[in-house]
């Protein structure tokens, strides 16, 4: 079974940047909120019944509140919308207890930070972790389209960040991008923290090869879906009970389960962190994740966000 959802009141809404949300969260009864590690993330249910990740990104010694960022993605399936949208501040919010697949190295000698767009809110929580405990050792790279989609604009000109912060805004030119080269084409003893867009994390990824592979780490936001064909409908058969099920095309695997009253264990919904790994028996899936390999692709599947080529999957459900 899956764990309950608790529930935390929204004690504060407020927009931060264009499309972008912040959402305080607290105890409804006023009690403390458990401690988080930084780059830890908490689950959330959406008014429309979608559960959705988002990094807490607030201070991790700040047990009175909780705050996330959402950036609402009118192309997305919908949960960032139903949360921009229907959740008020006063609502009680379903929440599953944080998780963190993107801890911070307090050990490190020093840090290099590259956030893209709403990948800042697990890079800020980490830099507060720090500054909290009396370090500056650290550099942020912040790209994002505009001034006005920036977020947390004010919190990253506190006099404690000058000189730690470059901001680079590229209007959606690839060609105006900032050049990370020369911060990575020579090795250091830092560790290198990246959350973002698939072509930022890709970018780093290739600058950052010739580092030591335990130094360098990376969050995701979602797999991008450009590439992959257009959803369709297919049917889902549960080997062990023999139930079969349709996906239509706005609806993932996963949910589908969920739908029919079937738990499975899930954390990022967004084909990143491998938790909604499942069985294929049969059928040819479209891999939409970033965590099976090749060799997996024939007996395994991420039902958070794959999906058929053929009509029909088997599953070891």
């Amino acid at each position: 079974m899956s764990e309950p959802f608790t529930f935390l009141r929204v004690s504060r809404k407020q927009s931060i940047a264009t499309d972008i949300t912040l959402f305080e969260l607290a105890h409804p009864e006023g009690q403390e909120l458990p401690a988080f590690t930084a780059g830890a993330h908490i689950t959330v249910q959406t008014p429309l019944g979608m559960r959705r990740s988002y990094s807490l990104c607030g201070d991790p010694e700040q047990t009175t509140t909780w705050q996330i960022a959402v950036k609402r993605d009118a192309k997305g399936r919908g949960g960032s919308q139903s949360m921009v949208d229907n959740v008020q501040a006063g609502d009680l919010l379903p929440t599953l207890p944080w998780a963190n697949l993107f801890e911070l190295n307090e050990t490190a000698a020093s840090y290099i930070f590259v956030a893209g767009g709403i990948g800042i809110t697990p890079i800020l929580s980490m830099m507060r972790r720090l500054l909290s405990q009396g370090r500056t050792d650290f550099k942020l790279y912040y790209c994002t389209r505009d001034a006005a989609g920036t977020a947390f604009m004010d919190e990253l000109h506190a006099p404690e960040l000058a000189g730690k912060i470059t901001v680079h805004h590229d209007h959606g030119d690839p060609a105006k991008a900032l050049d990370l080269w020369p911060v990575f084409e020579r090795p250091s003893n830092a560790h290198v923290y990246c959350c973002g867009p698939q072509g930022l994390m890709d970018s780093v990824r290739d600058m950052t090869g010739h580092w030591p592979s335990e130094r360098i780490h990376f969050e995701s936001f979602g797999v991008t879906q450009t590439g992959f064909a257009e959803n369709k409908t297919f049917d889902v058969v549960l080997q062990k009970s023999g139930t079969r099920m349709t996906v239509p095309p706005d609806q993932t695997i996963l949910e589908a389960l969920r739908a029919c009253g079937h738990d499975v264990s899930s954390s990022c919904e967004s084909g990143t962190c491998g938790s909604c790994r499942t069985g294929l028996i049969a059928g040819e899936a479209e891999h939409r994740d970033m965590v099976l390999s090749p060799d997996e692709h024939t007996h395994q599947i991420m039902v958070c966000v794959s999906r058929a080529k053929s009509t029909e999957l088997v599953l070891d459900l």
